[in-house]
């Protein structure tokens, strides 16, 4: 019987995973137990308001389906991919560990990140005993340094490619992401981190896993949806990268309340998800614009996402917007220790009341 050719997935996965058989946050700088109930949030990119969902779940006692069929279908309806593309994970952290643990050797492999970027790359690949390169995005656009990228090619397993970016806000150019895609073609996995593409939908990197098999999407409820308390994102990908993640991951990873509440947001509240984000993009571009009045803001970065970051005249003048708005209860997030990012502070989109009461702290500087 002949051997059918191996995908590219399956060449770059670990050995002993083909033939094995299946079996900083935001809360740890401030913790949501010990804070006053007036504190204002904006330090964590979370949707505003409270959200209140009754649970029918019943046979709790019970271990929960490995992948629920009504949450894999609701979201095989929402994001228009087949089911068997789909691996529901707990929130799009867990997708990010089960992609370095299935494609890189402990002590041998490598991935690739560009900073600034989300954080969790990093200190997931460091957790497996994976090594870390860093090209840097392009310091006047914050695009990606192709350059630098073609560099790395054959010395790495696993690329990481965050669109809208996280602190930074932008989008990638689709063109440029293709031709990463490209780049490392049979060499490497290129992951897109889409947490945010619910606030740019259009853009999205879905479509391109039908032409090619070195891609893997990342998705969450946990940001446009409202549900970052839930804990559910999504890995999307081919089969057989679904096949492979789906050996490493927990027996039971999605609760039975989990599934429950996702799939009713997923099949009843696109709407409200459509509307919120409407709204949010409002209050972001009110935020802008807000900023660029301000004369402790010399640059406010584009976004497309539900935060907006902006760099202050100094670090005299960001430790001051800082500690006035923790001194009052309003946490924002520093995002001044990240590559290219100095005097740089970061604002979730909160509610148009909580905004307010920022600014409002903020104009008698």
């Amino acid at each position: 019987m002949a051997k059918h050719a191996l995908t590219t997935a399956e060449q770059l996965a670990r050995e002993e995973l083909i033939a094995m058989v299946p079996y900083q946050s935001a809360r740890r700088l401030f913790s949501s137990a010990d804070a006053q109930e007036d504190k204002v949030w904006l330090n964590a990119n979370e949707a505003p308001g409270k959200g209140q969902y009754q649970l029918s779940a019943i046979n709790i006692n019970r271990y929960p389906d490995f992948q629920p069929d009504c949450l894999i279908s609701a979201y095989s309806e929402y994001s228009g991919l087949a089911k068997d593309k789909i691996l529901a994970t707990r929130g799009a952290d867990e997708g990010i560990e089960l992609i370095i643990r299935s494609f890189c050797k402990a002590y041998q492999d490598t991935i690739l990140i560009c900073p600034p970027t989300y954080g969790m790359y990093a200190i997931s690949a460091e957790n497996h005993g994976a090594a870390v390169i860093k090209v840097a995005l392009n310091s006047a656009d914050l695009t990606l340094d192709l350059d630098g990228l073609q560099q790395q090619v054959g010395k790495v397993k696993v690329v990481f490619l965050c669109s809208p970016g996280n602190p930074t806000g932008n989008l990638l150019p689709k063109a440029q992401i293709l031709a990463a895609i490209e780049l490392f073609k049979g060499s490497a996995m290129v992951v897109i981190d889409e947490a945010y593409i619910e606030f740019s939908p259009e853009y999205s990197c879905t479509k391109l896993l039908s032409d090619f098999d070195n891609v893997i999407v990342l998705r969450t409820l946990s940001k446009a949806f409202a549900l970052a308390g839930l804990r559910c994102g999504f890995t999307l990908a081919n089969n057989d990268v679904i096949t492979l993640l789906s050996k490493i991951i927990a027996p039971y990873p999605i609760a039975a309340p989990v599934a429950e509440i996702a799939s009713q947001v997923l099949t009843n509240d696109l709407a409200i998800m459509k509307t919120r984000v409407k709204q949010t993009k409002v209050l972001r571009e009110q935020l802008n614009n807000w900023l660029t009045e301000q004369n402790w803001c010399c640059h406010v970065f584009t976004s497309d996402a539900n935060f907006v970051l902006f760099r202050c005249t100094s670090a005299e003048d960001k430790a001051l917007v800082f500690n006035l708005l923790l001194e009052n209860n309003i946490l924002i997030r520093d995002q001044s220790k990240q590559q290219q990012l100095e005097n740089c502070l970061r604002i979730s989109i909160g509610s148009e009341d909580e905004l307010a009461q920022l600014k409002q702290l903020l104009t008698a500087l």
